[in-house]
C-alpha cells in the first residue's frame, strides 16, 4: 500500500510539473552538436498528449545524446511515464554498452509491463515512442514502437530509420492473437476498430492483440550525416521525409528548424499534436 501511495504521489508530481514551455534547445559539451525541440498542441479537442526528451548526459566517461518523442492517446499519463522511465530503463540494462540493440528491446518490453502493472493509476490509454541514443557523437541507436518517425539526412538525402507499425502491415500477427483489423472509408485501418497502430505502450484493453517490441536500427554518424529529425505523426502525416530534411538543412539553428517544421505542419492543417526534435551534427 505504501509503495502504491508513493507511486501515485510521484506520478501526480510528474504530470503537475510538466513545463508550460513548448520549445527548447541545447548542445553537447564541445558545442559541436546542437538540438532544438518544439511541441505544439493540435486542433483536436483534447489536452496535449505528446511528451519529449532532449538532452546530453555524461555516463561512465561517455557522453550520450538522449532524444525521444512519445505520442499519447486516450490521455497523457502513459507518455508522461515514458518520458520519465523509458530511456533510463534502457541505460540501466547491464548489457547496454556491449549490446545496445538487445538492451533497448528488453527495456521497451519491461517498461510496457511496468505500465500495465500500474494501469489503475495510468488509465487505459497508451503511447507510441521513438527514441534515439547518440554515443560519444559517433554511433546512433534508434528504436520505435508505433507511428512516430526518425529520419536522418545523409548527403542531403532523407533516410527513414523507422518503420510505421500500421495494422494492415501486421494484420497476420493481430489475427493470430484473436484480434481483427477494420477499415471504414475515410478513416485508417484500426485494431479492433479502435487503435490506428499495431504496436504501442499501454492500451491494456487491446494489449492481447498488440505488440510493444521495437524495431531497432543503428548507424555511424560520419561526415555524410548532418541532421536527425524525430517527430510525431502530426508532422509526418502532412510532410514527406525529404521536404522535412530540406527545411531542417536550410536553417542552421535546430530550434528555429523545429519551429519551422511544426509551423508548416499547422499551416497544412495537421490536426494532431505536433512534436519535433531536430539535431544538427558538426555545427
Amino acid at each position: 500500500m505504501d509503495k502504491l501511495c508513493c507511486f501515485k504521489s510521484s506520478f501526480s508530481q510528474l504530470v503537475a510539473a510538466r513545463s508550460s514551455s513548448s520549445t527548447g534547445k541545447g548542445k553537447n559539451h564541445e558545442g559541436s552538436i546542437k538540438y532544438g525541440f518544439t511541441l505544439v498542441k493540435g486542433r483536436a479537442n483534447h489536452p496535449m498528449e505528446d511528451y519529449h526528451v532532449a538532452k546530453f548526459k555524461q555516463i561512465q566517461e561517455k557522453e550520450l545524446g538522449l532524444f525521444a518523442i512519445y505520442d499519447g492517446h486516450l490521455g497523457d499519463r502513459v507518455p508522461a511515464y515514458l518520458q520519465k522511465h523509458l530511456i533510463s530503463n534502457i541505460l540501466k540494462e547491464e548489457e547496454f554498452w556491449d549490446n545496445p540493440a538487445a538492451s533497448i528491446s528488453k527495456a521497451y518490453l519491461s517498461t510496457d509491463q511496468e505500465i500495465l502493472s500500474h494501469s489503475f493509476d495510468l488509465g487505459h490509454g497508451g503511447s507510441t515512442a521513438v527514441t534515439a541514443i547518440l554515443i560519444n557523437g559517433q554511433r546512433l541507436w534508434i528504436a520505435n514502437v508505433g507511428d512516430s518517425r526518425a529520419v536522418v539526412s545523409r548527403k542531403g538525402q532523407a533516410v527513414q530509420m523507422t518503420t510505421e507499425h500500421e495494422p494492415n502491415r501486421e494484420r497476420g500477427s493481430i489475427e493470430n492473437k484473436g484480434g481483427f483489423v477494420s477499415y471504414v472509408p475515410g478513416d485508417v485501418p484500426r485494431v479492433n476498430g479502435q487503435l490506428a497502430v499495431s504496436r504501442a505502450f499501454g492500451d491494456k484493453s487491446l494489449k492481447s492483440h498488440l505488440r510493444s517490441d521495437p524495431d531497432v536500427q543503428s548507424t555511424d554518424v560520419d561526415v555524410d550525416i548532418d541532421i536527425l529529425i524525430l517527430a510525431s505523426d502530426g508532422l509526418w502525416k502532412v510532410m514527406p521525409n525529404q521536404e522535412a530534411v530540406d527545411i531542417a538543412r536550410r536553417i542552421r539553428d535546430p530550434l528555429k528548424a523545429a519551429k519551422q517544421l511544426t509551423a508548416e505542419a499547422l499551416k497544412r492543417d495537421s490536426k494532431d499534436d505536433i512534436s519535433c526534435v531536430v539535431v544538427r551534427f558538426r555545427c
